[in-house]
């Protein structure tokens, strides 16, 4: 996903009078507009893989508010985030299944050697260019976890 198609994606909202999807994409490129001020000024045009990171991190920032609303007891509050992440969802990549990802875990954890919760940081960096943006990494870190603390 491209920042023009952001920006194309926005103006069919607004035509479509779709007011909570229009509200995320401006937030969407709010969060770009503000990486690439961030990363180079004025000149940088943001790339593809780094408009993947903010929405990934916009993702993120959702599920983090929903714990908290949660924890807090302001239901009202996470059901809007809810909303907001399943539309925010709509422009990641499919994300892989856990049963995938416990299978790559599994085979990280062979492939490095790894015996006890000490090697996790091994395991992470062997695993993370397989599963950036195709897993959430607390998924991916709570796996490996729980595979080394079985040994």
């Amino acid at each position: 996903m491209t920042k023009q198609q952001l920006q194309d994606e926005l103006k069919k909202s607004m035509l479509a009078r779709s007011a909570e999807k229009t509200s995320v994409l401006r937030m969407i490129l709010s969060a770009v507009n503000y990486y690439e001020i961030n990363k180079g000024g004025a000149g940088y045009e943001a790339t593809e893989e780094d408009v993947m990171n903010v929405i990934q991190t916009q993702a993120k920032q959702r599920r983090d508010s929903i714990e908290q609303f949660v924890a807090g007891n302001r239901e009202d509050l996470a059901d809007k985030e809810r909303k907001e992440l399943e539309l925010i969802q709509q422009y990641l990549p499919k994300q892989m299944p856990e049963s995938d990802v416990e299978t790559l875990v599994i085979e990280a954890i062979k492939q490095t050697a790894a015996s006890t919760p000490q090697d996790m940081g091994k395991v992470m960096a062997f695993l993370m260019p397989q599963t950036k943006g195709k897993a959430d990494g607390s998924l991916v870190s709570m796996l490996v976890k729980k595979h080394l603390s079985k040994n």
